[in-house]
């Protein structure tokens, strides 16, 4: 067969067994699957794979396997790192999940909701609100993104601080093994004491020891009462106080703590439209605070309140501004959340996804900003995320005016920069959005020696022949 075919027995069991809807193979019905969202990876794929069941899926995997396909699992294709894009031989097949997309079943009692894994955590968030409840996992692609990349990938998000990563949020599993085997760990117990927790395993392997095709999904009881406000601080350890000061008057009731700098706010003012400052005027950086609860009294209002006064009184922050409707809530968040857009528009970004210990926070920004505006002249430093669990999306976007290609031609140095900042203070070079194809290079020194090692034993016992996304997370050998 040619590089970029399927064997003729292979397509013409695939056909039989997905039909016209479920095998795509012309160039421009692949294209779009073969490109990741930030546009730095374009390969080539033999097929898109679209099963529209567990079943299915099993059985199309089970016939890669057999005739030694590589197969590449992807869901809403928005990986930040490369993590669901084929390279570019031409031989893998990309394994859509985007047809398995029922929301199976929702359970009060258990509080729990069993979902297929094309369905896109904004349905899902969606359908638990309509019974009113909430899935807590929240993250800017959230309309894209879908429940079996976010558990594949062990996505964070906004509501971390309180609820944990999707690691915390899933109790069962059913994921189909690189052979085709159905693994059924299906199961809404919190505990559960009977050897190894195999669905750990799956739960941010970026889809390198299996394929997710369905998941339960801890769920909550819907907030009745939200105070969501935007503060101007002249700092990162200005931001870091006021978490803490609310975290001391009630840590049970924070929901969200967000840090943005004043680049990357100035990005998304500029950049984005109806997307303007609330403020008088603009500061060094900013802090986005919701507090939540189930109790529907004033409460939350007076806690927000106290706290940021006795902000204004110390010092700890410059002007603020409450959300006086779910309207300006909501226009609050859309600025948090466009600051990814707002760097891609204004050119090349190099993006540090990292965690450092909470206390750690201030000094890693004030040290990684020094460190690479001396590096390259003019770059812009633009850090915003999730301070409130330590974890800082250290971006760095080209010098204005710039060519974009000189400036990704050194993403290595900043990258290496950047983590050398953050090894200091005994974080990690990704909190949340993994390995994929970008960062393999860095995991010898972060995470050689045994704990690589087992890594790699576990892939060659349930994946021998390297079939499900290689290239992704281990280094190339």
């Amino acid at each position: 067969m040619s590089d970029s075919s399927l064997p003729p027995s292979l397509h013409t069991a695939l056909k039989d067994l997905l039909g016209p809807a479920g095998l795509l193979t012309g160039t421009d019905d692949t294209a779009s699957y073969c490109t990741d969202w930030r546009m730095l990876y374009q390969g080539r794929c033999a097929a898109v794979l679209r099963p529209a069941s567990t079943e299915e899926c099993a059985k199309a995997v089970a016939l890669c396997a057999e005739h030694g396909v590589p197969m590449v699992p992807q869901g809403g294709n928005t990986s930040m790192v490369g993590g669901a894009t084929p390279d570019d031989s031409g031989r893998a097949v990309i394994i859509s999940t985007t047809r398995m997309n029922r929301i199976r079943h929702i359970d009060h009692g258990d509080l729990t909701m069993t979902v297929e894994a094309g369905v896109t955590l904004k349905a899902a968030q969606e359908a638990a609100a309509r019974e009113g409840l909430m899935l807590p996992l929240s993250i800017s692609s959230e309309g894209s993104a879908d429940i079996g990349g976010v558990i594949a990938t062990n996505a964070g998000g906004n509501n971390t601080v309180r609820y944990g990563n999707a690691r915390e949020l899933t109790l069962g599993l059913e994921v189909v093994l690189p052979d085709g085997n159905t693994l059924n760990l299906m199961r809404r117990l919190r505990k559960d004491n009977t050897g190894y927790p195999l669905r750990q395993l799956f739960v941010g392997a970026e889809g390198t020891l299996g394929l997710i095709t369905t998941a339960i999904i801890q769920l909550q009881p819907s907030p009745r009462s939200r105070e969501t406000a935007l503060c101007a601080v002249q700092s990162p350890e200005q931001a870091l106080a006021l978490f803490a000061a609310f975290r001391k008057h009630d840590p049970s009731a924070v929901l969200a703590f967000e840090y943005m700098s004043g680049t990357s706010m100035n990005l998304v003012t500029t950049l984005i439209d109806n997307c303007t400052l609330p403020l008088s005027e603009p500061a060094p950086a900013y802090a986005l605070v919701e507090l939540a609860s189930t109790r529907s009294d004033d409460s939350l209002r007076t806690l927000m309140e106290s706290v940021l006064e006795q902000a204004f009184e110390e010092e700890l922050i410059s002007d603020a501004v409450l959300a006086e409707s779910e309207t300006q809530r909501q226009s609050l968040w859309m600025i948090r959340e466009e600051h990814a857009e707002a760097q891609k528009r204004a050119g090349a970004s190099v993006k540090n996804d990292v965690s450092v210990p909470l206390s750690a926070i201030p000094a890693f920004i004030t040290e990684a900003t020094q460190r690479c505006e001396a590096l390259i002249p003019g770059i812009r430093v633009a850090p915003f995320g999730h301070i409130g669990d330590g974890n800082i999306h250290f971006n760095l976007v080209q010098p204005e005016g710039g060519d974009s290609q000189a400036f990704l031609s050194q993403d290595h140095a900043i990258m290496d920069t950047v983590a050398e900042i953050v090894r200091k203070y005994d974080g990690s070079f990704s909190a949340e959005h993994g390995v994929g194809q970008l960062k393999t290079y860095m995991m010898p020194s972060w995470r050689g020696g045994a704990e690589l090692a087992t890594m790699e034993k576990i892939k060659a016992a349930l994946d021998p022949h390297n079939l499900m996304n290689p290239g992704k997370i281990f280094p190339a050998a």
